[in-house]
Order: structure tokens, then C-alpha cells, then sequence
């Protein structure tokens, strides 16, 4: 069976924006603001809200560098016994997060746990005067207490169907797609498939 397209380049960019003048009318600006992208495409997602951000005050942001970076959750998550992981990559902070506001950049919200395991991975690093979510899809089904604060599209979905975020940098081509059970995306892989 073949994917459903739910969102296309145009869609994608439209909710960063949204998402990232969101980010700003909370904060009230940028001030003590930090991005931290979950890898991988959470990565990709942070850097594109922080290159929004800087060329909506320029005058506030010299370089996305300024505020974005990557939290590596793999060591914190709670599934490790059971479900094959990526190995871990490096974990890069813009500087301390000791007293400012972070905001987790995810691709798909699921069941809550990466969010979880970043929230455990952030504890080790400081300590934020608050923490938000910004996440491009929140398909529902959520095993833990856990809301996002910025959403690209609410994607009610069944548990068994899969979610995958395909973005330029990684995958050569920009999508949001649905497969149904037993379909694998194009790449041969399940990774950005709404499992977390």
C-alpha cells in the first residue's frame, strides 16, 4: 500500500515558521532562550526554527549557533533492553542552560518517552528556568504525561500506522507521510516512523 502525503515542503516550512514566532511571543524574545534539537531530525528542525527565529530579529540573534545545539537522548531512554537503538551521537550545547528557557525540537510526538529520556538527559546537563516542546507532528496515543507547547499539525493517527518526517538534510527529499502496517518509506528504513 502505498504512503499518504500529509504534509508537503511548502506545509513543513509554513509550521516552522508558525512554530518558531510562537517561540518568540512566549519567551517574549530571545533572551536566555536555548534550542536543543533531539537527533536526528529533531536536529534539523531546531537549526531551521533558530535560522527563522534569527532572520525574524536579526538584531536579537547574530547566528542561529547562538542558540541552538543537540541533546543525544539514546542513554536515557527506557526501551534500550528491548528495541534496537542508533548508536549515540554527540550531545552540543550553545553554552549553559543553567536559569534559561529551553525548548526540545522532536520530528513526531508519539508516546512521550524520548521526551522523557531528553528531560533526564537535560537534568545531567543543568538547570533550565523552564523547559518547552516544539514538535512538527503530535500524532497522539501519549503513554506518560507529556504535552508539546508548539505543534506543527496534530496528525490523530492508529497506533499501528506510522508516521515518517522526511527532511532535505537527511533524506534528500521533504515530506510528511503515513504508511499503513508492513509498508517500509522509500529509504528502506524506519527511522522518523512516530515510535517515541
Amino acid at each position: 500500500m502505498t504512503a499518504r502525503t500529509v504534509l508537503q515542503q511548502a506545509d513543513i516550512a509554513r509550521a516552522l515558521t508558525r512554530i518558531s514566532h510562537e517561540i518568540l511571543e512566549s519567551n517574549r524574545g530571545t533572551d536566555d532562550l536555548v534550542i536543543l534539537g533531539i537527533p536526528t531530525r529533531g536536529v534539523v528542525l531546531a537549526r531551521r526554527i533558530a535560522e527563522n527565529i534569527q532572520r525574524i530579529e536579526p538584531q536579537a540573534v547574530a547566528s542561529p549557533d547562538d542558540i541552538v545545539g543537540a541533546l543525544d537522548v539514546t542513554m536515557y531512554r527506557d526501551d534500550l533492553s528491548r528495541n534496537p537503538t542508533r548508536a549515540p551521537q554527540p550531545t552540543s550545547l550553545p553554552g549553559p542552560i543553567d536559569g534559561r528557557t529551553v525548548v526540545l525540537v522532536d520530528d513526531v510526538l508519539f508516546s512521550g518517552r524520548t521526551i522523557r529520556a531528553a528531560l533526564d538527559a537535560l537534568s545531567d546537563l543543568g538547570r533550565p528556568r523552564a523547559v518547552r516542546l516544539a514538535v512538527l507532528v503530535d500524532r497522539g496515543h501519549r503513554e506518560l504525561p507529556i504535552r508539546a507547547d508548539f505543534v506543527g499539525k496534530n496528525l490523530p493517527s492508529a497506533a499501528s500506522e506510522r508516521i515518517f518526517v522526511r527532511l532535505d538534510e537527511i533524506d534528500g527529499e521533504e515530506s510528511v507521510t503515513i504508511d499503513e502496517p508492513g509498508t517500509i518509506d522509500a529509504a528502506g528504513t524506519t527511522d522518523g516512523g512516530g515510535r517515541a
